[in-house]
């Protein structure tokens, strides 16, 4: 296992990027995978002139990977399947989503290793294509099983999509739990914005850095969710990489672009592997390519400029983030008098106000309802009795 950094830290919502050198070296990649557009969008080349992903291991919590793909081969170690579903590695359906994502992330950095956990499955796949949150404990249970075998970065590409299911609090433990050990995450910022355009968890918690998808030009592809949560972007149309099945075969989704993000943090860690959480965050943010105005909610900080982000992540800016113990009885709410860990009661006066207030526009709106229909009815008798008749029972009825 390669040295690990462990610096407790807390989180941070800047990130960061940084320009690569130039070295004689010819850059690799994942045996067989073809590149398209996404590898002049981040800047690979560059990027892997300076480093490969080497002594790093990617957490990838997923569907399961087949570790035999020619993509991924010598580079997969398979941990526990917390998922637990009807299909087994025997299934056709087995690995279909997390093999793709380990080709991603290894044609990012291919001297990467991969941990593959199953906290996913194709039994859960939305008519969109993405992969829903089954509920807080296969990924929470990831999370943690990741982190206590060594891994340096864990990409996520799946999400809840629910309004009403947002997040637990397992995985937002779990999510803590990772951070304090020095252990940074990515995930999907989801695919719904052409839809109804849900926030994501865990690409939406505190802690993740959450990634939305872009088409070529840069700019958002037109089902990456919008939300004020999105850090960075990357490449997320027309995707190539290993299909469960063998061969290769092109996908869309914050998915896609989640690993290969991920795959960039992976270069960055085997450029640094002193980087907090922190640091990572900041980078990619920092060295990203801009929107206008520097951030918006369609794609965050913008584009991953991976050979920028591992050039940086030589010289990082100082993490300024710390953890703050609490000392003594006090708390946010001194001198209130508010304990810390209970709800204040609800001031009654208040609620009743605004409930008698909610009641009386009520009450407003049913009777201009009433006076609207018996005006129309006063006025469709006066039509009558000037002449007007009402349509025979036998005869068509008025258009």
């Amino acid at each position: 296992m390669t040295e690990r950094r462990r610096t407790t830290t807390a989180f941070a919502t800047a990130a960061l990027s940084g320009l690569l050198c130039a070295l004689a070296v010819a850059p690799a990649h994942a045996a067989g995978t073809p590149r398209g557009w996404e590898a002049d969008a981040l800047g690979l080349a560059a990027a892997q002139r300076d480093a490969q992903g080497e002594g790093v291991t990617v957490g990838l919590l997923d569907t399961g990977v087949v570790a035999d793909h020619p993509a991924v081969k010598g580079k997969i170690t398979t941990g526990p399947d917390f998922r637990k579903g009807t299909i087994t590695p025997s299934s056709p359906e087995w690995g279909y989503h997390g093999t793709h994502m380990a080709s991603d992330i290894l044609k990012v950095a291919p001297k990467a290793k991969i941990l593959s956990v199953r906290v996913n499955s194709e039994e859960d796949k939305r008519d969109d294509g993405s992969l829903a949150k089954t509920d807080g404990t296969p990924l929470a249970k990831g999370i943690v099983y990741a982190v206590d075998h060594g891994v340096d970065v864990i990409s996520m590409s799946l999400g809840t999509g629910e309004v009403d299911d947002y997040a637990d609090e397992d995985t937002a433990l779990a999510v803590g739990y990772a951070v304090s050990h020095g252990v940074t995450l990515l995930g999907g910022a989801g695919n719904g914005g052409d839809k109804l355009n849900q926030p994501s968890a865990p690409g939406g918690l505190a802690g993740v850095i959450a990634v939305a998808a872009t088409q070529r030009g840069g700019g958002r592809a037109d089902f990456s969710t919008v939300h004020t949560y999105n850090e960075v972007a990357a490449p997320g149309v027309e995707i190539a990489g290993a299909k469960n099945t063998g061969g290769y075969e092109r996908i869309q989704g914050t998915s896609p672009a989640t690993a290969l993000a991920s795959g960039v943090v992976a270069l960055m860690l085997s450029k640094n592997q002193k980087l907090t959480p922190a640091q990572v965050r900041s980078i990619l943010t920092r060295t990203a390519h801009h929107p206008s105005g520097g951030w918006n909610a369609e794609v965050g900080y913008g584009q991953i400029n991976a050979a920028a982000a591992v050039k940086r992540a030589a010289s990082p800016p100082a993490d300024k983030t710390a953890p703050i113990g609490h000392k003594g009885t006090e708390h946010f709410a001194t001198p209130v008098g508010t304990p810390k860990t209970t709800h204040p009661n609800m001031e009654q006066g208040l609620w009743l106000t605004g409930l008698g207030a909610a009641g009386a526009g009520l009450l407003m709106l049913i009777g201009g309802v009433l006076v609207a229909v018996l005006g129309r009815r006063k006025a469709a008798t006066a039509g009558m009795v000037g002449g007007g008749t009402w349509p025979s029972a036998s005869g068509p009825l008025p258009r």
